[in-house]
C-alpha cells in the first residue's frame, strides 16, 4: 500500500463545506472529471481523463476537487488514482451528484 506520505490530505464528511463544492463544480473541466468518474464506475489515473488542459492545469482542478471533499486521490505504483465520494456527498447533499451528472457538460 501507499505510504502515508504520499496520500495527500482529505476533507472528512463533516467538514465538507456546500459553498465550497459548488465553486469546485462551476468550472466545466471539474464537472467533467466528476461526469466521467461517476460514468466509469471505477477509479481513474489522472492522466486517463479526457479533459482539454495541460497537466499542470489538469493538477490544479484535482486539488479542487478533492479539497472540496468530491474526489478521494491515492497511489498506486506511481499513479495517483481518483475515486468519486459519491456517498459521502450523497450523505452531506442528497441529490447534488444526481442532479449535476444528468446535465451534459459542455466543453470551453
Amino acid at each position: 500500500m501507499a505510504a502515508m506520505g504520499r496520500t495527500p490530505p482529505h476533507p472528512e464528511v463533516s467538514q465538507f463545506d456546500f459553498q465550497q463544492v459548488l465553486e469546485a463544480l462551476v468550472d466545466p473541466v471539474r464537472r467533467s472529471i466528476v461526469a466521467q468518474l461517476d460514468a466509469s464506475g471505477v477509479d481513474i489515473p489522472c492522466g486517463g481523463f479526457d479533459i482539454p488542459v495541460s497537466k499542470s492545469t489538469a493538477t490544479h482542478h484535482f486539488n479542487v476537487l478533492r479539497e472540496a471533499g468530491l474526489i478521494r486521490q491515492y497511489y498506486v505504483g506511481t499513479s495517483r488514482m481518483n475515486s468519486l465520494r459519491r456517498a459521502e456527498m450523497d450523505e452531506m447533499f442528497p441529490g447534488l451528484l444526481d442532479a449535476l451528472t444528468r446535465q451534459p457538460v459542455r466543453k470551453t
